[in-house]
């Protein structure tokens, strides 16, 4: 078991709501380093092997908040962050000032923005935006990529979550900002994922092993963390277990585009990134939320369909 960096006094007692795909690992994380951790998730049985693990689980959002020092949210986009915090049941009415609220959710940085001073307006409650990269392999070894937003004395104070999750925390700027550059790097990473799947069909078409390029290219100008997760997936067909869904990063990748309409960037490679990953989620032989690495039948099936002379 990791031992916990921080001391017994330090050991804030952390709540932590969305226990999904990426949420599970982090609570797990936590609980590893030694800190009490309170759990709740929509769907109570995606939290029951973390209650076995140690957590507690809470009847309702608003009995996690008050009973926590730091309330963490890891939920699936702009709306669900918002129905949790100032929604009919919202915690907003129980935070307290001065508390701590950590979104590691990838939501848009806009909204961050209004959720923040709302909340500070509301009861005085600290927000922090700390989306992550890494995925489920960093996740579960505790070395996610934090980007955070927000003031850096609330960003000091959150130490003994970021130690549990982390490798690095980068303070990117005031709130919103940690969401920003997390749109930037899925610029990136979607961007990559694309062209991977479309390198491994071509590969495939020109009559060499794809199963082999993954490691082939290793270590050159061409590797990337998403080659070597997501690369061996695309190239043996194999899409579960589910490690990285199509719709989140569907998700993240149009809220890029519709950032940079607004602040008047030229992001031609995001919008194309985009523009594929819709239209692989509408082929029903991928559907719309499986493994991403599925996204590769796109281009197989755009080969087959241009050697037969379909239109």
């Amino acid at each position: 078991m990791p031992e916990p960096r921080s001391s017994e006094a330090e050991r804030p007692r952390i709540g932590f709501i969305g226990t999904g795909l990426i949420g599970t690992p982090m609570v797990q994380r936590l609980l590893e380093c030694g800190l009490p951790v309170t759990v709740w998730n929509r769907t109570p049985d995606k939290a029951a092997s973390l209650v076995h693990e140690g957590a507690t689980l809470a009847e309702s959002p608003r009995a996690l908040a008050t009973s926590c020092d730091i309330v963490c949210l890891c939920l699936t986009n702009t709306a669900a962050v918002h129905e949790v915090v100032f929604g009919a049941h919202g915690i907003d009415a129980v935070l307290r000032t001065g508390q701590l609220l950590i979104d590691l959710s990838s939501i848009a940085p806009d909204s961050t923005r209004e959720m923040a001073d709302r909340l500070a307006s509301a009861c005085g409650a600290r927000w922090i935006d700390a989306p992550v990269s890494g995925g489920l392999p960093l996740a579960r070894a505790g070395r996610l990529i934090v980007f955070a937003g927000g003031e850096a004395d609330d960003i000091a104070r959150a130490t003994p979550v970021f130690d549990a999750l982390s490798q690095r925390v980068t303070h990117m700027g005031g709130h919103g900002a940690g969401q920003l550059a997390k749109s930037c790097n899925q610029m990136i990473v979607a961007c990559n994922l694309v062209t991977i799947a479309e390198m491994l069909a071509f590969a495939s078409k020109a009559g060499i092993d794809a199963t082999r390029l993954p490691g082939a290219l290793a270590g050159g100008f061409a590797d990337s963390l998403p080659l070597q997760i997501f690369g061996p997936r695309m190239a043996a067909g194999i899409d579960t277990p589910r490690i990285g869904g199509l719709g989140t990063f569907r998700k993240d990748i149009d809220q890029v585009v519709r950032l940079a309409g607004e602040v008047g960037a030229f992001a031609p490679m995001a919008t194309r990134a985009s523009e594929v990953m819709l239209e692989a989620s509408r082929v029903e032989s991928i559907g719309t939320d499986p493994d991403v690495s599925r996204i590769v039948h796109l281009f197989l099936a755009h080969a087959a369909d241009d050697a037969s002379g379909t239109p």
